[in-house]
């Protein structure tokens, strides 16, 4: 396992949230490779393992010690009540059904949130090797390279990377709003990681992103990094539901007003 103590105290707060995805992705990765088993948890394509838990303690003992006075909050139950006003949020394996299936679509993700927001978001992908990270303060970078700022580009000539559980469906105030949405693009795209959908957001290789009732695991990470590439993101109240909108300003613009009018 990858040492949680063995961290230099002067690492700037990106410094240490790319150290700690990396760390988190490699340990994840190698308990796979040895064999694991899989817990449900609300339903056949909700699972966790052995791996996401040992990343996520592996992540909270690590900013325990180096950032004693910030909060913690982990998607499998990692929880620490700060004094600074500042919580890191952990998803030690975003995409744990492309994980287990031993599908490359998967990732370690992490964010720094603060009274106004996302302040700072990481993300690694172990079967790319990719790391990219960004903030309010920090403008997005892939493997410490910036990425291109996000340009206006029409709704209709973007792809949309979205997620949406088949058992929602029956929901009609979901479903309208979903096919609204996935009817504006050039081509929808259900991927299985939301941490990487928004770091391809970021990077460009994906249009927009929509999800309605987002945790905040699976979008403050992200979220730091689309805007801090330039691009906009929306939380919408729609029909009962809170859709998370994200992508270049054009089409994010173009994107609530097809959700808001079905």
């Amino acid at each position: 396992m990858p040492d949680a103590w063995d961290i230099d105290p002067t690492l700037s707060d990106a410094e240490l949230a790319v150290h700690l995805v990396r760390t988190a992705g490699a340990l994840a990765a190698r308990m796979r490779d040895e064999g694991l088993t899989t817990d449900r948890k609300t339903s056949i394509s909700d699972v966790v393992t052995a791996a996401d838990r040992a990343a996520e303690e592996h992540v909270m003992q690590a900013l325990r010690r180096a950032r004693p006075d910030d909060g913690i909050l982990g998607e499998e139950g990692a929880a620490h009540d700060g004094s600074s006003g500042r919580t890191w949020v952990i998803d030690p394996v975003d995409g744990t059904y492309n994980f287990v299936s031993g599908l490359a679509y998967w990732c370690s993700a992490l964010a720094l949130q603060d009274a106004d927001g996302a302040a700072l978001g990481a993300v690694h992908q172990p079967s790319s090797g990719e790391t990219w990270v960004g903030g309010r303060d920090l403008p997005t970078t892939l493997d410490a390279a910036p990425v291109a700022r996000l340009a206006d580009r029409p709704l209709a000539e973007c792809s949309l990377a979205t997620y949406i559980h088949p058992s929602t469906l029956d929901d009609p105030d979901v479903l309208q709003s979903w096919l609204a949405l996935v009817a504006g693009v050039a081509t929808p795209r259900v991927l299985g990681s939301g941490s990487i959908d928004l770091s391809s957001v970021a990077t460009g290789r994906i249009g927009v992103w929509a999800q309605h009732s987002t945790p905040a695991w699976d979008w403050l990470p992200g979220q730091a990094l689309v805007e801090a590439a330039g691009g906009r993101t929306a939380v919408v109240e729609h029909r009962g539901h809170r859709w998370h909108l994200a992508g270049n300003p054009q089409a994010l613009g173009e994107l609530v007003e097809r959700l808001t009018a079905s």
